[in-house]
């Protein structure tokens, strides 16, 4: 068993005037095989849609189940309806499996060729070519290194800027060199696909003239963060929690004050709060504890947090707020989106009068319901979630 994981992630901008993208991405996450699907129906909107989904639905679910790319592309012939117009029915895919986290497959469909970084430069992988259902289908099988990082992308990609500040679109050469440009080992692989897509969006001057959608793939050593908040029902429970908790591997963070006391209390060390510096006006400031990564304000900084995160596992676009800002909030949510793969939640349930106050500008009366749905959002993320109650 390595100490590898998988980081996926991706986003899509619809065609101008369509309010639903033509692109569809299926992500099947696992321990010992991750199978990426981007396809690309034929044309926008509703049909191309259904073209899509039902093509990267098909592969993914298929795969997941081991049968061969020849059997996915046989179904998808089989299945796919017509067009009236064009007299042709397909839909064009990428598909990159990554098994154990040590091998990578990449087959090819009439999509722009998958972009490979490795130490953040293009890596020039080869493939192979087949004919499949009269379709020219192109595989890459090759080792993988820590932080290989692929960029699957739409022909939307490509397009972009055409008829406005590129006469030819964006090619293939150029996103790579951008994306190498842009490139930070610590960014997230959902990050990236923003990155790529906020430059698109401006190439085509804010109006897309094509479904454009970006998947990425990155290959990273799993990290353990852990988090506290509140301290436990029952006090005598206080030392159990404390012991499970600064016990585990990986970054600690603590939230609220008086789990702060509580902690600083079992380490021995001060609790060093200082004189309150709001870098956010909205956010209670951080404090300090020797042998602790972070420790910042409960309830109201986590609602922040979970802000961050619905809109993470949307499009995104709030990514350079929590990413650069200095507030108790962005550098939870550095830890939690960027750096952790496996996160442990440890949840006191003790109320605290003042949550029960109605005009706390926070979304839940109940800390574990903003827990649970902090929990759930990074589960989308890929994360593993545990969560402890005491």
């Amino acid at each position: 068993m390595n100490n590898f994981c998988t980081d996926a992630g991706f986003v899509s901008l619809n065609k101008k005037g369509e309010q639903i993208c033509g692109d569809h991405v299926e992500i099947i996450p696992g321990d010992n095989l991750t199978i990426a699907v981007l396809a690309d129906g034929l044309g926008s909107g509703v049909k191309a849609n259904i073209l899509s989904t039902l093509t990267a639905k098909i592969i993914s679910t298929m795969m997941a189940n081991s049968l061969t790319i020849e059997d996915c592309v046989s179904a998808i012939a089989a299945t796919l309806p017509i067009c009236k117009v064009r007299q042709i029915a397909y839909s064009t895919f990428t598909i990159i499996c990554i098994k154990n986290n040590l091998d990578a497959e990449i087959i090819q469909y009439d999509n722009p060729q998958v972009i490979l970084l490795r130490d953040g430069k293009n890596y020039q992988y080869s493939n192979t070519s087949e004919i499949m259902e009269n379709k020219i289908i192109y595989k890459s099988r090759l080792k993988l290194h820590e932080d290989d990082t692929f960029i699957a992308i739409s022909d939307g990609v490509v397009h972009a800027g055409i008829g406005n500040v590129l006469n030819f679109g964006w090619q293939r050469d150029n996103i790579v060199r951008f994306m190498e440009d842009v490139y930070e080992k610590d960014l997230t692989a959902k990050t990236l696909c923003s990155i790529l897509l906020n430059k698109c969006y401006s190439l085509y001057g804010g109006e897309p003239g094509d479904d454009t959608t970006v998947c990425t793939l990155k290959i990273r050593q799993r990290q353990p963060v852990n988090l506290l908040i509140g301290p436990p029902s029952d006090p005598q429970d206080v030392k159990k929690m404390m012991v499970l908790f600064f016990s585990k591997e990986g970054k600690h963070i603590v939230c609220g004050g008086t789990t702060s006391d509580l902690a600083a209390r079992h380490l021995g060390k001060t609790l060093i709060t200082g004189f309150p510096r709001y870098v956010d006006a909205q956010i209670p400031p951080t404090a300090a504890i020797e042998g602790v990564d972070l420790v910042t304000e409960g309830v109201i900084t986590i609602n922040r947090v979970l802000e961050y995160a619905r809109d993470y596992v949307l499009n995104n676009e709030n990514y350079a707020h929590w990413n650069y800002g200095k507030d108790g909030a962005s550098q939870i949510a550095r830890l939690l989106f960027k750096e952790a793969t496996d996160i442990n939640f440890y949840v006191g349930k003790a109320i605290n009068p003042a949550h029960q106050n109605p005009d706390l500008p926070i979304g839940f009366s109940i800390k574990m319901r903003l827990i649970d749905e902090l929990a759930s959002c990074l589960k989308q993320m890929g994360k593993q979630i545990k969560v402890s109650y005491f």
